[in-house]
């Protein structure tokens, strides 16, 4: 097999030069590079990676922890995070909690064991002092609300507990005053959701609306939770059903728009349906969702950026301008 000097030796170069390009050495000119390249490939020379982690002491591997990769938000940032990732010597590890704390803990284990580099963390099910005791064993951003920042936990955060008050101020000033409320979390101050909880609280607390607990649905996620949702709805009487949900996401709102529709009911005269993320879908579907909007993307190329300048001691100066979030008015409302 090739070594390093045989592929020194075949670009003309020195050992070092050829050592500083596989170590991803900045200041290497281009003619060099392509040299190194050529002569690696007419060689079949491969590197050995595990020799380059323990060198520079990275496994160059970083975690995305997000709670099901089933859900289209989480595919998309994963998605966009990926692409960031592709341009530097780090690698991709997806990893899925299932909103389960102790799962949480067990990847956020793989930090501790070194088994990764850094973790970009796009869903919170542990309280912010439990991930605190991690930053010793690597770096960790945060994707969610702004007032993560408060945790002095690196994070990308957007403004979701406004987003979900202004969402909610939508629905009261289009005249539904009974609205219903869809969470992926537990409705309580500290776990996962609550920003948007508060939101949803203060819109009506705001418009001296009293918060009945019996239209709060939690721990959804899922199409299927949305259909569940719609047939409880379904059930009651036509006077004692809420005017409007806000579903959370787009995937619940898709799940309850359907089965409305198959049980005869019209979205959005009988019930109105609010979803949260703008998935390509939302647009598609029979009943276009009226939606607030999240720049995924940004999302997801901000908290890589964040991560890699941290990894490589560097400040990072976040575009907070990409990261605002915005609804999208369609027919379910």
């Amino acid at each position: 097999m090739a070594t390093i000097k045989d592929v020194a030796n075949h670009a003309g170069l020195s050992v070092t030069t050829v050592s500083r390009y596989l170590n991803n050495h900045p200041y290497i000119s281009d003619d060099k590079k392509a040299k190194i390249k050529d002569a690696m490939s007419e060689l079949d020379y491969m590197p050995n990676s595990s020799a380059t982690q323990l060198r520079a002491n990275k496994t160059f591997t970083i975690g995305v922890i997000v709670s099901r990769i089933t859900n289209p938000f989480f595919s998309y940032l994963i998605d966009a995070i990926d692409k960031v990732v592709k341009q530097t010597p780090y690698h991709t590890l997806i990893m899925q909690s299932y909103d389960d704390v102790d799962e949480e803990l067990r990847l956020l284990d793989m930090l501790k064991q070194k088994n990764i580099d850094g973790i970009i963390m796009a869903s919170l099910e542990n309280d912010v002092s439990v991930i605190k005791q991690y930053q010793k064993y690597g770096q960790i951003v945060l994707i969610g609300d702004k007032s993560l920042a408060h945790s002095n936990i690196p994070t990308i955060g957007t403004e979701q507990e406004q987003a979900t008050y202004h969402a909610i101020q939508f629905l009261l000033n289009k005249g539904y005053t009974d609205i219903a409320y869809c969470t992926g979390g537990h409705f309580s101050k500290t776990k996962h959701g609550s920003s948007r909880d508060k939101g949803y609280i203060k819109a009506l607390e705001d418009n001296h609306i009293e918060l009945n607990t019996e239209r709060i649905y939690t721990n959804i996620h899922t199409i299927d939770d949305g259909k569940h949702i719609a047939s409880t709805v379904i059930a009651m009487s036509q006077k004692s059903r809420p005017s409007a949900i806000f579903a959370g996401s787009d995937e619940v709102a898709a799940g309850i728009i359907q089965t409305f529709e198959a049980n005869g009911l019209n979205v959005p005269i009988d019930v109105a349906v609010m979803g949260y993320d703008d998935q390509p879908f939302s647009s598609m579907i029979s009943v276009p969702i009226t939606t607030v909007a999240q720049p995924v993307e940004a999302i997801g190329q901000e908290a890589t950026h964040l991560l890699m300048s941290l990894l490589d001691g560097k400040k990072y100066d976040i575009d907070i301008d990409k990261l605002k979030l915005k609804i999208v008015e369609r027919a379910s409302v």
